[in-house]
């Protein structure tokens, strides 16, 4: 299911996150995304404490990145996370937007599922909480 929450967190590029050339190594942007979903999750209320709580882990099992333009050293940007599915894994969209231009330069997906950390194995649901999260913060009535 499809709801429009999202989150923004905006960062400043370091030194070690470049390379020799000034450029983000490829690898960071995963660290990039993982920033914005935090928020996300912060922001429906079901953040891996939570999910802790619930004795759920949501291991990423899946990773897509566009590269579209570099970032480089020092550079202001504004990295959003939207939640694209929730009821049977986490499904969730990144941007990448310069800050002063609002340019795009990166784009991403990544899907999650839950898993059950008892009885050390996967769900095809999410767990109650945070779906039920999920629908007040957007308003879906179900």
């Amino acid at each position: 299911m499809s709801c429009n929450i999202c989150a923004d967190v905006e960062h400043k590029v370091e030194f070690y996150d470049v390379d020799s050339m000034d450029v983000v190594w490829h690898g960071n942007y995963v660290k990039y995304f993982e920033k914005a979903r935090c928020a996300l999750l912060d922001k429906i209320g079901y953040g891996y404490k939570h999910m802790r709580e619930d004795g759920f882990a949501f291991p990423v099992t899946s990773l897509k990145i566009k590269y579209i333009r570099p970032l480089f050293f020092q550079q202001e940007v504004m990295i959003r996370a939207e939640l694209l599915e929730y009821e049977n894994r986490l499904k969730i969209q990144y941007f990448i937007y310069d800050k002063k231009s609002m340019e795009l330069t990166t784009k991403g997906e990544s899907i999650q599922m839950a898993f059950d950390m008892s009885r050390k194995e996967s769900c095809f649901d999410c767990p109650t909480r945070l779906v039920e999260q999920v629908r007040k913060i957007s308003g879906e009535n179900r």
